[in-house]
């Protein structure tokens, strides 16, 4: 049996906060270029917001060493645009020991509503992955069904859209975007199509 792992990581949610994005877990720290979400160097959402933002797909690498994100020039963007991070699972089980969802068994599932709860301007949740997904499918349920009476499965919208719903007091979107890892198969500008979505309201007031 595969020993159980704790995220590494605190909920990144600034006050602020407007858009939760959630993975499932992140990948073995073996594999991280910063100290941060989507660490993977080989993991495309930062380059992915570089592009939206500012054209550019290496504006969050640092290029003063090799292989690795500017972490802090990621943090202080999160905070001006408000953007939250964190996963759907607290604790996990690695069945293959690599960063695979298809072998990634969730122990202890993250309590989302806890993380909306310090962001009372948050109203749309993307999940980046099906993983995600299906465990925020499974919360989202369990909340609309408490808030109707009536119980209800949350569509899971397609990729690219979004499922409207009420839940924990706040009206929602849920987002699915495509996952940013290079292994799912679509090119970074089909991707950053799809996420631009998110912030087209930000784009166009951006500096």
């Amino acid at each position: 049996m595969s020993d159980i792992e704790t995220h590494p990581l605190k909920p990144f949610l600034p006050s602020n906060g407007r858009i939760l994005f959630l993975g499932s877990f992140p990948p073995p720290k073996a594999r991280w270029s910063m100290e941060f979400f989507y660490p993977n160097w080989i993991n495309d959402f930062w380059r992915i917001m570089g592009i939206i933002h500012y054209d550019d797909k290496t504006y969050f690498e640092d290029k003063h060493t090799d292989k690795t994100f500017d972490r802090n020039r990621i943090i202080a963007f999160a905070r001006q645009q408000g953007l939250a991070f964190y996963d759907t699972a607290a604790k996990v089980r690695r069945l293959r020991g690599n960063a695979s969802d298809e072998f990634l068994e969730i122990v202890e599932p993250t309590d989302i509503a806890a993380l909306l709860r310090e962001m009372p301007q948050c109203h749309d949740i993307v999940t980046t992955g099906g993983k995600a997904s299906e465990e925020l499918q499974a919360q989202l349920s369990i909340a609309v069904t408490e808030h109707t009476g009536t119980p209800t499965t949350c569509p899971q919208p397609k990729i690219g859209e979004y499922t409207e719903l009420y839940a924990y007091d706040r009206p929602l979107r849920w987002w699915r975007m495509p996952s940013s890892s290079r292994a799912y198969p679509l090119k970074i500008e089909k991707k950053a199509a799809y996420y631009s979505r998110l912030f087209l309201p930000l784009v166009s007031s951006h500096p």
